[in-house]
């Protein structure tokens, strides 16, 4: 018969069990990839409440060339604001739907490791009734009371055992089936921001090649600038530090 140490050994190696069991509540937290979507498409709606104003605002009209480059500009927006709208559809098809679809089974499996833990409770606490009998003087009514608490121990013993190794083996089956679950929704994200990307780089080169002057370099069109702003602090009405 086991040592007492060597019950109690036994029983804590069991509680350890539950270890390589990662918990299942934690809530599947929504792709940073909508998120960034969502705040692309703010942003460029308030890009074209700029324009917008800009293409009424007097002093624009009055200006031809500055007029048909804010209407480029618009005109680019727009349209990068299309593209942006089937992006975060394709995202939602093919990331965040099975996404969900996968969360929905998570449900039965935290029940299924609740269930293990509570059976594991039940077998310690009656494997602690047994070893109480146990070191009991052997008096006819403590045989039989030792006798009773072992034929309780079994059953617990065997539900423990059934759902605890049901768990070990099938939960790795369920965290290694993630990465061929979620494969297609990874290459779906890639040519979609691929997509995306290649689209709104168009688009603001063809905005670049109508708005630049092609005889400036870099460096011309920095001093050319530097050269307005310089006339601007040196009018009167402007406020000088």
């Amino acid at each position: 018969m086991l040592s007492q140490s060597t019950r109690l050994s036994a029983l804590a190696a069991l509680g350890d069990v539950k270890d390589p069991i990662v918990s299942l509540e934690e809530p599947i937290q929504e792709p940073g990839t909508k998120k960034t979507s969502c705040l692309q498409s703010s942003m460029t709606k308030a890009a074209l409440k700029i324009t917008a104003d800009l293409k009424t605002n007097q002093v624009c009209v009055q200006e031809e060339s500055v007029l048909r480059s804010i209407e480029a500009l618009d005109l680019a927006l727009h349209r990068m604001d299309t593209f942006n709208q089937e992006k975060i559809n394709q995202v939602q098809k093919t990331v965040i739907d099975p996404l969900k679809k996968f969360s929905n089974v998570f449900p039965n499996l935290s029940m299924a490791e609740k269930r293990r833990e509570q059976a594991l409770q039940e077998y310690k606490k009656l494997q602690a009734r047994v070893e109480k009998y146990e070191e009991r003087e052997r008096t006819g009514p403590n045989i039989v009371k030792l006798h009773q608490a072992r034929e309780e121990l079994r059953p617990a013993r065997e539900e423990f055992e059934q759902r605890n190794k049901a768990l070990l083996e099938e939960m790795p089956l369920f965290y290694n089936s993630r990465s061929e679950y979620f494969q297609p929704s990874f290459e779906a994200l890639v040519r979609t921001q691929v997509n995306f990307y290649t689209d709104v780089s168009k688009i603001f080169k063809e905005v670049s090649e109508q708005l630049d002057e092609p005889d400036l370099t870099d460096e011309q069109r920095k001093e050319k600038n530097e050269s307005l702003l310089h006339e601007l602090r040196s009018l009167s009405i402007v406020a000088h530090d």
